[in-house]
Protein backbone atom coordinates (compact mmCIF):
# COMPACT_ATOMS: atom_id res chain seq x y z
CA UNK A 1 0.00 0.00 0.00
CA UNK A 2 1.73 3.49 -0.60
CA UNK A 3 0.67 6.75 1.60
CA UNK A 4 1.67 10.10 -0.02
CA UNK A 5 4.28 11.34 1.81
CA UNK A 6 5.77 14.45 0.17
CA UNK A 7 6.97 16.00 -3.13
CA UNK A 8 10.19 16.56 -4.13
CA UNK A 9 11.26 19.50 -6.03
CA UNK A 10 14.66 20.35 -7.12
CA UNK A 11 16.15 24.21 -7.44
CA UNK A 12 19.20 26.03 -8.07
CA UNK A 13 17.46 29.20 -5.62
CA UNK A 14 18.52 29.05 -1.87
CA UNK A 15 15.25 29.16 0.37
CA UNK A 16 14.40 30.12 3.94
CA UNK A 17 15.04 27.22 6.50
CA UNK A 18 17.32 25.48 4.36
CA UNK A 19 19.03 21.90 5.97
CA UNK A 20 22.63 20.61 5.06
CA UNK A 21 22.78 17.32 4.46
CA UNK A 22 26.19 17.02 3.84
CA UNK A 23 26.64 13.08 2.52
CA UNK A 24 24.10 13.70 -0.10
CA UNK A 25 25.79 17.28 -1.13
CA UNK A 26 21.81 18.79 -0.94
CA UNK A 27 20.20 21.29 1.07
CA UNK A 28 16.35 20.68 2.17
CA UNK A 29 13.65 22.70 2.88
CA UNK A 30 9.85 23.36 2.64
CA UNK A 31 8.54 19.67 3.99
CA UNK A 32 7.53 20.87 7.33
CA UNK A 33 6.28 24.00 6.74
CA UNK A 34 4.38 23.58 3.25
CA UNK A 35 0.72 22.05 4.02
CA UNK A 36 1.00 19.74 1.01
CA UNK A 37 4.20 18.73 2.25
CA UNK A 38 6.63 20.14 -0.91
CA UNK A 39 10.24 19.38 -0.49
CA UNK A 40 12.35 21.60 -2.22
CA UNK A 41 15.84 20.37 -2.72
CA UNK A 42 19.16 21.88 -3.93
CA UNK A 43 22.33 19.80 -5.05
CA UNK A 44 26.07 20.39 -4.90
CA UNK A 45 27.91 20.83 -7.98
CA UNK A 46 29.21 17.65 -6.83
CA UNK A 47 26.31 15.77 -5.43
CA UNK A 48 26.49 11.56 -5.32
CA UNK A 49 22.70 12.19 -6.02
CA UNK A 50 22.06 10.82 -9.49
CA UNK A 51 21.16 13.26 -11.99
CA UNK A 52 17.91 12.23 -12.50
CA UNK A 53 16.60 13.13 -8.81
CA UNK A 54 18.55 16.05 -9.12
CA UNK A 55 16.64 17.34 -12.08
CA UNK A 56 13.42 15.86 -12.24
CA UNK A 57 11.22 16.25 -9.67
CA UNK A 58 9.93 13.44 -7.51
CA UNK A 59 6.84 12.12 -5.35
CA UNK A 60 7.69 10.00 -2.10
CA UNK A 61 5.49 7.51 -0.69
CA UNK A 62 5.59 5.59 2.68
CA UNK A 63 5.53 2.16 2.52
CA UNK A 64 5.24 -1.06 5.07
CA UNK A 65 7.92 -3.46 2.99
CA UNK A 66 10.80 -1.38 1.51
CA UNK A 67 12.05 -4.11 0.14
CA UNK A 68 8.85 -5.94 -1.07
CA UNK A 69 8.29 -2.46 -2.43
CA UNK A 70 11.30 -2.24 -4.82
CA UNK A 71 11.21 -5.90 -5.80
CA UNK A 72 10.97 -6.14 -9.79
CA UNK A 73 12.01 -2.58 -10.18
CA UNK A 74 14.53 -0.38 -11.64
CA UNK A 75 16.32 1.14 -8.66
CA UNK A 76 17.75 4.00 -9.09
CA UNK A 77 19.05 4.43 -5.27
CA UNK A 78 19.51 1.07 -3.36
CA UNK A 79 18.04 1.38 0.51
CA UNK A 80 19.41 3.42 2.99
CA UNK A 81 19.05 5.29 6.13
CA UNK A 82 19.04 8.87 5.98
CA UNK A 83 18.28 9.64 9.53
CA UNK A 84 17.29 6.95 12.28
CA UNK A 85 14.32 5.09 11.76
CA UNK A 86 13.58 5.76 8.25
CA UNK A 87 15.04 3.51 5.26
CA UNK A 88 14.58 5.11 1.73
CA UNK A 89 15.17 4.21 -2.23
CA UNK A 90 14.18 5.40 -5.25
CA UNK A 91 13.22 3.57 -8.44
CA UNK A 92 12.24 4.93 -12.01
CA UNK A 93 8.80 4.66 -12.66
CA UNK A 94 8.33 5.64 -16.88
CA UNK A 95 11.40 7.90 -16.43
CA UNK A 96 10.94 9.51 -13.41
CA UNK A 97 12.18 9.06 -10.07
CA UNK A 98 10.00 8.12 -7.18
CA UNK A 99 11.04 8.02 -3.73
CA UNK A 100 9.56 4.85 -1.28
CA UNK A 101 9.93 5.42 2.60
CA UNK A 102 9.75 2.70 5.13
CA UNK A 103 9.30 4.67 8.38
CA UNK A 104 9.71 2.86 12.41
CA UNK A 105 6.94 4.88 14.27
CA UNK A 106 8.21 2.81 17.30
Amino acid sequence: MLRYHHLGIPTSESRPGEQYLPEFGMHVSGYETSPFHIEWMRFDADSPVPQLVQQVPHVAFEVDDLNAAIEGREVLIAPNSPSPGVLVAFVVDGGAPVELMQIDDA
